[in-house]
């Protein structure tokens, strides 16, 4: 499928790219002219469509993250697709375990399942790994906000994708005292919506 002007592969063991997150992409593009030099993070990046989309007018490298092997595949595939394969690394498992101490990231994107369990029934079309966020729909939030605290530089910027204001409240209460903060938030109705955390 065509994103922003990228075309995507995927299947049904993915989840299918949603056209109004070229929203995030767009948004962290405009961010990434003016933060530090580094590569650009992407957490739970599915089939890789919102990292490459950002950084495809950039000189910025990718390292996107996916515990599932098969979004990473087709995060490769998609980098070769769009001539990006040299700014493009992928690598596969939990966050936790694949992001060294003391690597630090000018701009991440995070782009986590938040749908409660007990909601997941209403999407059968979607792979329940990809959109299954636990009883709240924060479970894996959580382990994104631990990454972005550890690993965003001074002076950089994340942009964490959420299912509702609330969840966006949520997580600014999560920040206090942490040395993050939350910062704007774009709603896009029912769909979703971004949430912007800077480095204190």
């Amino acid at each position: 499928m065509d994103f922003g002007g990228l075309q995507i592969s995927f299947d049904t063991r993915v989840l299918r790219p949603r056209d109004w997150t070229t929203a995030q992409s767009w948004w962290a593009a405009a961010l990434s002219r003016d933060l530090p030099a580094g590569d650009v993070l992407e957490l739970c990046s599915g089939a890789g469509q919102i990292g490459l989309l950002a950084v495809a007018e950039s000189e910025r490298h990718l390292v996107c993250v996916d515990v599932s092997p098969i979004a990473a595949s087709y995060t490769r595939h998609n980098a070769a697709a769009a001539g990006f394969s040299d700014r493009v690394s992928v690598r596969t498992g939990l966050i936790s375990e694949v992001l060294p101490r003391g690597e630090q990231f000018p701009l991440i994107i995070a782009d986590p399942p938040w749908v409660r369990r007990s909601e997941t029934v209403r999407f059968p079309e979607d792979p329940l790994l990809a959109i299954d966020g636990g009883d709240d729909g924060m479970d894996v939030v959580h382990e994104c906000l631990r990454a972005i605290s550890g690993h965003l530089a001074p002076g950089g910027v994340a942009l964490i994708q959420l299912g509702s204001q609330d969840q966006a409240e949520a997580v600014a209460g999560l920040l206090a005292c942490s040395g993050l903060v939350a910062g704007e938030v774009r709603a896009y109705g029912e769909r979703g919506v971004l949430l912007r955390i800077d480095h204190a």
